[in-house]
């Protein structure tokens, strides 16, 4: 097994196991955040799958910056692959692997700036405003990157230039390696991380949703299959009356070039 977050159906044969999961926390988080889900992927799975959970960043450490914890998590599955070298496929550049799902649960993708993208500030302007002036004294460098207020030597903010190859970070290019790229948002009851930010959409997307839509799976209440655009073929961004502004219409271009299913 590795070590205690790392999880195998059966521990004489986890050398058999040809697939890696690597499962990521959210801030102030740990390991054993994932402990269930990595036990359903090993049980649905067994001896096909080995599951790791990331503990480079836990607790305070997911303060650090979101660019900071990127190479953290980086250098870790570098260092897992460098262990199972049956993990690893020749054809592949990235840390040795061939890239299949990149999949988000919850994620603040558009930042957590703007109205209601942080439902416990009940959509108050007020509040919102005052938020983004003192996160940084709550939540350091990564509160900063995820309020889009970071300013490293007069770099856009880091959210902005994740939605592209800028200079010799290969954001995008890593990003469409993965053949398959699901979001999973939560439609209500998630007071940190908004649906529209966590769903990649407009105010005026926000579909309606049912009770349910799969029987196997009866939390999901929405579905959509997203079609990738080329950046030409992106509409203008227009932020009337919408509740977002051009830096988060230019993040929706950006990310709407990737996009491949969501999920609520």
């Amino acid at each position: 097994m590795g070590s205690h977050n790392v999880w195998s159906s059966n521990e004489s044969d986890s050398s058999s196991a040809d697939h890696l999961v690597v499962m990521v926390h959210g801030i102030m988080g740990s390991a054993a955040d994932w402990k269930f889900g990595a036990e359903q992927f090993v049980k649905m799975l067994p001896d096909k799958v080995f599951v790791h959970c990331s503990e480079r960043n836990g607790s305070r450490l997911t303060l650090d910056g979101v660019d900071v914890m990127g190479e953290r998590l980086t250098e870790e599955v570098v260092e897992l692959t460098q262990r199972k070298p049956n993990l690893q496929d020749p054809r592949s550049t990235l840390c040795g692997l061939e890239p299949m799902n990149f999949i988000t649960v919850a994620t603040p993708h558009l930042g957590s700036r703007g109205n209601k993208q942080v439902p416990f500030l009940f959509g108050v302007p007020a509040f919102e405003k005052v938020a983004s002036a003192v996160i940084h004294l709550i939540f350091r460098r990564t509160g900063r990157h995820l309020f889009l207020n970071d300013d490293d030597n007069g770099k856009p903010p880091l959210l902005k230039r994740m939605i592209e190859d800028y200079d010799e970070c290969y954001f995008m290019s890593a990003l469409r390696s993965f053949r398959r790229r699901v979001v999973y948002s939560n439609v209500g009851y998630d007071h940190i991380v908004g649906w529209r930010t966590s769903s990649i959409r407009r105010n005026s997307e926000l579909p309606k949703w049912e009770d349910t839509v799969d029987e196997k799976y009866p939390h999901i209440v929405y579905e959509e299959h997203c079609k990738a655009y080329d950046a030409e073929q992106c509409e203008p961004t227009s932020v009337e009356n919408d509740g977002s502004d051009k830096l988060e219409g230019e993040l929706l271009t950006g990310l709407s070039r990737v996009l491949g299913k969501s999920r609520c």
